[in-house]
């Protein structure tokens, strides 16, 4: 089957170029994109309180985006001892290098994940809820 495609491939050049478009697409989807700031929260009393919080892997904001999850999708069940989320239907254990250890001004529980190179939701900084 390869040997087709290959032979495919060379009567059409379109191919190998299209192969590589989509080659290309797939490895910058896999690689995290920075936080966008499109100004929306721009006079948010809490916006120079959000861009200062950082974990022990640094900055939260400057990395990746924010996203409120409700009291359901986290706790304190992982079996490390710590806390947890759910993203996407999946638990995801938050190392404690991830955990922002100031009170929440915010209200809800945050958490800034992002994917590594091999695709794995990981945990940048996760912010508990105020009611903990």
């Amino acid at each position: 089957m390869r040997q087709i495609f290959a032979a495919n491939s060379i009567a059409n050049p379109f191919a190998a170029t299209a192969v590589a478009a989509v080659t290309s697409v797939l490895i910058a989807a896999t690689v995290p994109a920075g936080a966008r700031d499109d100004g929306r929260y721009a006079n948010s009393p809490l916006k120079s309180w959000f861009d200062q919080l950082a974990s022990g892997k640094g900055l939260c904001c400057s990395f990746a985006d924010g996203v409120t999850i409700e009291d359901v999708d986290w706790d304190t069940g992982s079996a490390k001892g710590g806390y947890r989320v759910r993203l996407a239907g999946a638990w995801i254990d938050v190392p404690e290098t991830a955990l922002i250890k100031e009170p929440n001004k915010f209200g809800p529980a945050v958490v800034w994940p992002y994917r590594d190179v091999d695709g794995i939701t990981q945990i940048r900084c996760f912010l508990p809820g105020a009611g903990t």
